[in-house]
Formats: structure tokens, sequence, C-alpha cells
């Protein structure tokens, strides 16, 4: 039998031409930028997600000390969130679903309202039925879930409006009346959070008489210059953001503070609220403190 012999070269053409395809062109540099970044948007996403999914469950538990934990875990991540515009994108979206908002959780578990002592029926007693024993929130509980509620607020003005829906303001101003110097300052600090883009807490914090609550602690000479001080800080922040607003709920401030604390105060007030807006952070906080004690000097007691 006769072999053809294959002409020679013929085996190289159909190896590079006809045989196997020819590798696909590595990517572009752009194509490589695109796949790092959206590989570093998950892996922020499943950090977001398990930041708050674990500081949540903490934030129900039925022991105090556990709620304590999950509140410094979620107030630990919001500080953390707030150092990029990427996190805070990433926050805001979360908030979007309802398993991962942070606000329904602070006013269904620390900073709800007390009830009664539940009522003990036979069931209860002869074991049908147990009876759910919840410990009470301790003063430096309610301050973190206050320090957690101004973050959320400060980084997504929907959890303000959402806050609106669990009656925030009204539950803020009971505890202000109601708790110690360590929540009140906290208390002060989320107030202004939620009322700085929210116009219904606005209305809630004069329904309430929010005004007349602060100027009670700012005129009680026996409940310490710290919080007297915090209270005129409070009165400065708030008038000088009333007076950049139109038509804002709270357009008889003026009218109140000069009722309640005289007309000098009410005066010295206003001027100085509009203090620093060309400051940095450090000198307005500098003058802010500056202008409250100056407040406090110059207040008349009726």
């Amino acid at each position: 039998m006769n072999l053809k012999k294959e002409p020679a070269g013929r085996g190289r053409e159909e190896a590079s031409g006809s045989g196997l395809p020819p590798p696909y062109p590595p990517p572009g540099d752009g194509e490589v930028g695109e796949l790092v970044a959206s590989l570093n948007r998950r892996r922020m996403y499943r950090e977001v997600t398990l930041a708050l999914r674990s500081g949540l469950r903490d934030a129900m538990a039925d022991f105090s000390f556990l709620r304590t934990r999950g509140l410094r875990n979620l107030l630990k991540f919001l500080r953390s969130v707030g150092d990029s515009d990427a996190s805070i994108r990433l926050f805001r979206h979360s908030q979007t679903f309802p398993e991962l908002q942070v606000i329904p959780i602070l006013f269904q578990n620390t900073l709800r309202q007390t009830k009664d002592s539940p009522v003990v029926t036979l069931d209860h007693i002869f074991g049908v039925e147990p009876v759910k024993i919840i410990g009470p929130a301790t003063d430096s509980e309610v301050a973190l879930a206050l320090r957690v509620l101004e973050g959320c607020c400060l980084l997504h003005s929907g959890s303000a409006s959402l806050a609106y829906k669990h009656k925030a303001i009204k539950v803020l101003i009971n505890l202000l009346s109601t708790r110690g110097v360590l929540e009140q300052e906290a208390c002060l600090d989320a107030l202004l959070a939620l009322m700085l883009d929210c116009s219904s807490n606005q209305m809630d914090f004069e329904e309430c008489r929010g005004i007349e609550k602060v100027t009670e602690l700012i005129k009680d000479e026996q409940g310490g210059e710290n919080i007297r001080l915090k209270c005129g800080e409070f009165l400065l922040i708030l008038i000088g953001h009333v007076n950049g607003m139109e038509n804002s709920p709270l357009g008889s401030i003026h009218d109140d503070v000069r009722r309640l604390l005289g007309e000098k105060c009410a005066s010295l007030i206003w001027a100085a609220s509009q203090f620093g807006s060309t400051l940095d952070p450090e000198q307005r906080q500098t003058a802010l403190h500056i202008h409250a004690r100056r407040v406090i000097e110059s207040l008349e007691l009726f």
C-alpha cells in the first residue's frame, strides 16, 4: 500500500490555521479596574450587611448587657461608615430593607415606652404560658441607643422620617425630663439630628413643647453646669438652623425663647446663633461652647 507523503509545511499550516483556536486577548486595564471595583463593592456590602445583622440581633435581646453590646457595635459601625462616601451609600441602601433597618429596633427595644408590669394569669402560674421577662434598660444602654439614633439620622435622612413614625420626638422629650445627665446630653444631640431635615419632627417638637423642656433645664442651677451648657449649645444650633429655613414649623421659636428666658438672653442667643459659618469644625465647636457659656451668664431667671 502506497502512502502519499504529506507536503512539507502542511501540518504546521493546519496547526496554525484550522487547528486550536487562538487564545482570548488579555483584558485591558479598564476591564480589570471595573472587575476590582465590582469585587470591592460586593465585599463592602457583605461587611455592611454582616455588621448590621450582628448588631441588630444583640440589640433585640432580652438582657441589657447583650443589647448594650449590640448598640456599641452598631455605633462603632456607623462611625466607620462615615469615613467613606461609598460606605455611606451602601448604608443608605441597606436601610431600604426592613430586616436591616436600625430605627425600628431602637424604638421596639431600648427606647420603647415603658408599660405597666405584665398581668400574671393562671396559665403563667401553672406553666402553660411562661411570662417573658425583659431586663430594663440601663443608663449607658439608653445613651448608646440615642447615639446610634443620632448617627443613623445624620447619615441617612430617611431614618429621621422613619423615626417620626415611632413618635421619636415624644419619646426623647420624655427621656429628657426623666433621665440623668448622660442620657440628657445624648438626647439633645439626637433631637437636633431628628429635626435637621424633617419638618414632621419639628412639628412634633413644637407640639410637645420641647423648647420649654430645654429652657427648664438651662434655668435649673441645681442641674449642673455641663447639662446647662449643652442646652445652651442646643438652642444656638437649633435657632441658627431655623433662621436659614423658610416656613419652618419652629418659626415661633424666637418668641418662645424671649418669653421663657427674657429679652436679654433671647437677643444674645439670636445674635450668637449666626456664628462661625466659615470656621472649621474644631473652631466652630470652640466658638459654640464660648457662646453657650455667655448665654448662661446672661440668663435672666424669673
